[in-house]
């Protein structure tokens, strides 16, 4: 038997909440409807299932037989369809518990942890995991639906018609040095002072990697590689351990602040980063995606 157009959740729902409180009044006032709507409602019910629900005394409606079928049954519909919308949402990535969140290893030093306890404030129940790559890979994973939202290094590579993004923060590349180099007590340096020395860099798809080539081509040469690593804090390990320098964001001054510097490049080898959050236009409604803007749009304001 097909099953009536008339019949609808909606319905089913206003029925329920009759044969709770058993009284018009108090279930239009349960649903913040009228009484005539919930009347309707039964009515049109009654219609579409094409046999009688209630029997009339006076001004009350008596539940049939029928009406205590229909409620067992119609509380299991109900709660296999809410059930069925929860699961849905969270295949897609919308209101799930958990909120999977990529980033590049340079923002794990102030940017990420600030973020997460922000965001667990606004939504305490949600469970967090944090991926970190570079920037390609992250990106690769954002768009196969991998991670709700990366926080990765902004270019021309990010304009994507399926993505937004909001913008965070600038952070200027320095030279990374050992505290016992030459160039450590420099107020700035010439990079094409370092021609025949060593460096260390990330690998390729890191933003770091490309804004260090776009620099060493600003300064004319070819760098002297001793090594490629795939995250920051092995990159600053080699450095404060005198294997080479590196060229490197800001925001990283903070670790090994005893053993590396940081030292401002000559005018004409700036260039900055700029870090944003970068999401799917197809989940900007979703609440854990809203709940992590409103902490990034402060986070912006206070840097």
């Amino acid at each position: 038997m097909l099953i009536d157009e008339e019949l609808t959740l909606k319905k089913l729902e206003v029925f329920l909440a009759f044969m709770r409180s058993g009284n018009l009044a108090r279930a239009a006032s349960e649903l913040q409807t009228s009484n005539v709507s919930v009347h309707r409602a039964i009515h049109s019910l009654e219609s579409a299932l094409r046999c009688p629900l209630f029997k009339h005394e006076g001004r009350n409606l008596i539940p049939l037989e029928s009406a205590y079928v229909l409620e067992e049954k119609a509380q299991k519909l109900i709660q296999d369809a809410q059930e069925m919308v929860r699961l849905t949402r969270e295949a897609a990535g919308f209101g799930a518990e958990r909120f999977k969140l990529g980033a590049l290893y340079s923002l794990t030093v102030k940017t990420v942890p600030q973020l997460i306890m922000g965001l667990k404030l606004r939504r305490s129940e949600l469970n967090i995991d944090l991926v970190l790559g570079s920037n390609v890979d992250l990106l690769y994973k954002l768009k196969n639906m991998e991670l709700d939202a990366i926080l990765i290094a902004l270019d021309d590579s990010i304009s994507d018609p399926d993505c937004e993004q909001l913008a965070l923060f600038s952070d200027d590349i320095f030279l990374a040095a050992p505290n016992d180099s030459p160039f450590a007590d420099h107020a700035e340096v010439d990079l094409a002072d370092l021609r025949d020395h060593t460096f260390i860099t990330l690998t390729q798809g890191y933003a770091t990697f490309r804004d260090g080539t776009r620099v060493f081509q600003q300064a004319g040469f070819e760098p002297k590689v001793a090594m490629q690593v795939k995250d920051i804090f092995t990159l600053l390990s080699m450095v404060s351990s005198g294997v080479g320098y590196a060229l490197l964001p800001g925001r990283v001054a903070a670790v090994y602040e005893n053993r590396v510097k940081l030292i401002p490049l000559q005018a004409k080898y700036h260039l900055q980063q700029h870090i944003g959050v970068v999401f799917l236009k197809a989940k900007e409604r979703d609440p854990n995606l809203l709940a992590l803007l409103a902490e990034c749009r402060m986070y912006s304001r206070q840097s």
